[in-house]
């Protein structure tokens, strides 16, 4: 692929003295399939890349609320999905445990805002139930998550940005 033989002495019959006419091999390294093998990956990078967002799939309640302004670090988020379910980040996690993790988690972070995503199905209660011991538990910035597309309550639909997402 890469390797030749290359014959000392720069052609010709003449034989120089101290040459045994021996050829040499000749080393370069093929860089074609290096280079296709990365465009490869970086592709499946770019694709992959945008899916790789917070997992939890809800179908969050729809208002006309402007975006909240982005941050420097990924923001903790607590996701109350239909079933009753609290996730932290993408991970399942007890309500006896949620306060603590999230303390641990809060204590190695600069921003100490918490992003609450709860599915539409949930009674208003429980989500209130949920900020109430967020709160208790010294989180006071909690920020919730929804979609465009909402009432504006001036009689027509929001067509602002999404609301923290």
């Amino acid at each position: 692929m890469g390797a030749g033989v290359m014959k000392k002495g720069g052609g010709g019959n003449r034989r120089r003295r101290g040459s045994r006419g021996k050829a040499g091999v000749m080393a370069e390294i093929n860089v074609t399939p290096f280079v296709d093998v990365m465009l490869v990956l970086l592709i499946i990078f770019m694709v992959a890349a945008p899916l790789m967002t917070v997992g939890v799939p809800l179908e969050l309640p729809k208002t006309a609320a402007q975006a909240v302004p982005t941050e420097q670090e990924e923001p903790l988020t607590i996701s109350l999905q239909a079933d009753g379910k609290i996730s932290i980040q993408n991970t399942e996690t007890p309500e006896g445990e949620l306060i603590a993790k999230l303390s641990a988690i809060a204590s190695e972070r600069q921003d100490k805002k918490l992003f609450l995503r709860a599915d539409g199905a949930i009674p208003y209660e429980r989500v209130v139930q949920v900020m109430g011991a967020l709160n208790s538990g010294g989180f006071t910035n909690i920020v919730l998550v929804t979609d465009t597309g909402g009432p504006s309550f001036n009689g027509a639909a929001s067509d602002q940005a999404p609301a923290g997402n």
